[in-house]
């Protein structure tokens, strides 16, 4: 891998770096080395210029000795790169030394005629060592990374020769030790792209690995169960059937791992992210603006051309047979309007290239805005639409009637009555992969796009597996093992409707801006926080510890999504009550992902600053003299986080312990919080009901009835999701004992 020029201070400009852990090893060697070159040249030194130097080029020299010991001891361990690693070894030594000779300018100053060679008299030298050194360090750490996607790549392929094992079996007794082994090596293999999923810098690689991951996860219950079935129903066509389409899609998912930590191409890969709307409609609008600063930057038919491809995309919403008469007519009217204002803006564009105007002119200006704003006014009205139909699409299958029906059809051996409801979930199946389909044009980002598309195709895939196991189930209406089956294909078709709601919030957060502000925040003052412990070490938790992290932050999920639901009763959005409960919610959400590894809290540092921010969460004076007690226990609550987040703490035990308490504690200040929302509300409604006489018992009725729905919403979001992670497989494993008895 080569390296850049060093005659500038930006040494990695022909370095890719792919994760967080090799891009934070090599900053502070830049950092020091830039030092080093760019210092200025003068004639005089003075004594601390000298002293600085020397200092610095000896913490590079002794940094690299560090570093290069781990590296000889990495190439003992793995001798394929024993010979690689230690020529790279040689020479970050090597470049180090010379660093290190270079800077060794003593306290005093240098004459004219020392004889010996430094970064004054050499600076040609100085610039060779720093680029060896770089070069040779980038090429360990390289290595070092490589050994990382091996340990991945073995990991996987122990797992994919017992899947193929687990396929084959014949009894029971072989099935249950079997998948014994399976289960573990799911463990070490969870453990190790979870690492890497954490440690990638593209957050598509990130999202791309994050749903490989919770296929994984899922999937291995339902193995477990579609195994379970075939072995004590052999005969059986469905059952062959749906157990077939689980090891699949394991296969497909495991693979999909290995194409992600590999950077293998595939044409998967070209699939997965479709041309959205969202990207369409910031394409065009970047074309139209760069006009501004130069007529000549594209062509009046490219314009025209990329408003035809964006109205095009269109066609998913306006040719779906569930886009209403008036959204379909709101949609085709936008489409209009943005082509008018496009072409009043080719037209004035035109006249100004003619008359040789060197910018934008007054007219070209006016059309800019126009036309931005009718691309701006269509997607609003697209997002509108998908996310309304999302949202009526979970308020609807919140009920889970087809499942149930399924269930209670399959246990009477009704085949028919099966065949019949298996065609109604095949019809919702259809509309939500179309629905996944429209939020991901509007989603906002490409994770999210990463993340609809999964939503899609899970579906996609597990709408005919519920078929097939209740099909199994009317022919064996007896069999507890079906029955078992049925329900777990029927868990995860909820679990997905879940994590789809929880999607829908992501998608409004972007698009309204929330919480992409939030978390810009977040991000600086984690920083500033971070400054004075920057040796931190991480903290590996132990099976019962993640059982316990898991369970705390499923907890803070549940809650965050309750006050979501109760801040939605409001009519007042814009209270303040309102906006710190959001907050609050959003704070407690993020921490529930940091119990899970994912989202932006990465380090239990980061964590105790959330826990910080959320004690300057609290409610405004006017309810404070009603609520009293309810309000003491919440500042007492907030001075416990913000003491207890200050305390310094070292070692495992106590860290844990720390996590452990300011998560409950974040806990009781969300119940707290809960509990005084609906009486808040109240008073609210009550205070403006008294000084105002415009109201009347049916307005108050029809706000009732309006907030039914957003209640339904919001017990589907409490429903649980755990992503890819060791909890979920040990607990597969602890129902082992379970299979002969069954």
């Amino acid at each position: 891998m080569a390296s850049s020029p060093c005659g500038n201070s930006n040494f990695d400009s022909g370095l890719e770096i792919k994760t967080r852990s090799v891009e934070q090893t090599l900053i502070p060697l830049v950092s020091q080395i830039t030092t080093l070159i760019n210092h200025k040249d003068k004639p005089k030194k003075s004594e601390r210029t000298l002293a600085a130097i020397h200092r610095v080029g000896q913490a590079v020299s002794v940094a690299v000795g560090r570093f290069v010991t781990v590296g000889e001891a990495i190439a003992t361990e793995n001798q394929e790169l024993k010979d690689e690693m230690g020529q790279a070894c040689f020479e970050a030594r090597k470049a180090g030394d010379a660093i290190a000779q270079l800077t060794d300018v003593g306290s005093a100053l240098l004459s004219q005629s020392d004889p010996r060679v430094t970064v004054f008299s050499d600076r040609t030298g100085m610039v060779k060592a720093a680029r060896l050194l770089l070069s040779s360090v980038t090429k360990v750490l390289v290595l070092a990374d490589r050994i990382v996607i091996k340990q991945i790549i073995t990991s996987r392929n122990k797992v994919l020769v017992t899947l193929d094992h687990l396929e084959r079996v014949s009894t029971f007794q072989e099935f249950v030790q079997i998948f014994s082994q399976f289960g573990n090596e799911m463990v070490e293999f969870a453990h190790l792209t979870g690492d890497r999923q954490n440690d990638l810098k593209d957050e598509k690689k990130k999202a791309r690995m994050a749903a490989a991951r919770a296929v994984l996860e899922k999937c291995t219950m339902m193995l477990l169960t579609a195994s379970k079935t075939c072995l004590r129903h052999p005969d059986c066509e469905s059952a062959r059937i749906n157990k077939d389409a689980v090891f699949h899609r394991m296969r497909c998912a495991l693979e999909q791992v290995i194409e992600i930590v590999t950077e293998a191409r595939s044409c998967g890969e070209n699939k997965s992210l479709p041309a959205s709307i969202y990207d369409g409609i910031r394409d065009f609008k970047s074309s139209v603006e760069c006009l501004r600063e130069n007529l000549y930057s594209s062509s009046p038919q490219s314009v025209g051309s990329q408003l035809e491809v964006l109205v095009e995309r269109t066609e998913d919403f306006t040719d779906s047979a569930y886009t209403s008469h008036e959204q379909r007519q709101a949609i085709l009217g936008l489409c209009q309007l943005a082509r008018q204002d496009t072409q009043q803006l080719v037209h004035a564009w035109v006249e100004a290239q003619s008359a040789h105007a060197k910018e934008a002119t007054e007219d070209m200006e006016v059309a800019i805005l126009k036309t931005c704003q009718s691309v701006n006014d269509l997607r609003r009205e697209l997002h509108k639409v998908a996310v309304g139909r999302a949202s009526d699409l979970l308020k609807v299958h919140g009920e889970q009637l087809p499942l149930r029906a399924l269930k209670a059809a399959g246990g009477e051996g009704n085949l028919e009555a099966v065949a019949e409801y298996s065609r109604t979930l095949s019809e919702q199946k259809e509309q939500l992969v179309e629905t996944c389909r429209l939020l991901c044009h509007v989603s906002g980002s490409e994770p999210l796009e990463i993340t609809c598309i999964h939503a899609e195709e899970t579906f996609h895939v597990i709408g005919p597996q519920i078929i097939s196991a209740a099909q199994t189930l009317a022919l064996h209406p007896s069999s507890k093992i079906a029955k078992e089956n049925l329900e777990v294909f029927c868990e995860a078709w909820e679990s997905q409707l879940c994590d789809m709601a929880l999607l829908l919030r992501e998608i409004n957060d972007v698009f309204e801006g929330r919480r992409g502000a939030f978390l810009l925040k977040l991000t600086d003052t984690c920083k500033h926080s971070l400054t004075n412990l920057k040796t931190a070490k991480a903290v590996k938790l132990d099976a019962e510890e993640q059982t316990s992290m898991a369970k705390l932050g499923l907890e803070l999920r549940l809650l965050s999504s309750d006050m979501d639901t109760e801040v939605e009763k409001w009519e007042e959005q814009e209270h303040d009550i309102v906006r710190q409960s959001q907050s609050l919610a959003s704070m407690a959400y993020n921490m529930h992902l940091f119990t899970r590894g994912e989202g932006l809290l990465k380090t239990t540092l980061d964590l105790f600053h959330q826990a910080e921010v959320c004690t300057s969460i609290s409610l405004v004076d006017e309810e404070k003299s009603l609520v009293v007690t309810e309000i003491e226990k919440l500042v007492a609550l907030c001075q416990q986080l913000q003491m207890g987040a200050k305390t310094p703490v070292q070692g495992k035990t106590a860290t844990f312990q720390k996590v452990d308490s300011s998560i409950q504690t974040t806990r009781g200040i969300l119940t707290v919080v809960l509990s005084l929302l609906p009486f808040c509300n109240k008073l609210n409604r009550k205070y403006k009901s008294e000084r105002s006489s415009l109201g009347s018992p049916q307005d108050w009725r029809e706000r009732q009835d309006a907030s039914t729905p957003v209640k339904e919403e919001g017990a589907l979001n409490s429903k649980s999701s755990n992503g890819f992670g060791v909890k979920s497989l040990e607990q597969h494993m602890a129902g082992l004992n379970l299979l002969e008895s069954k």
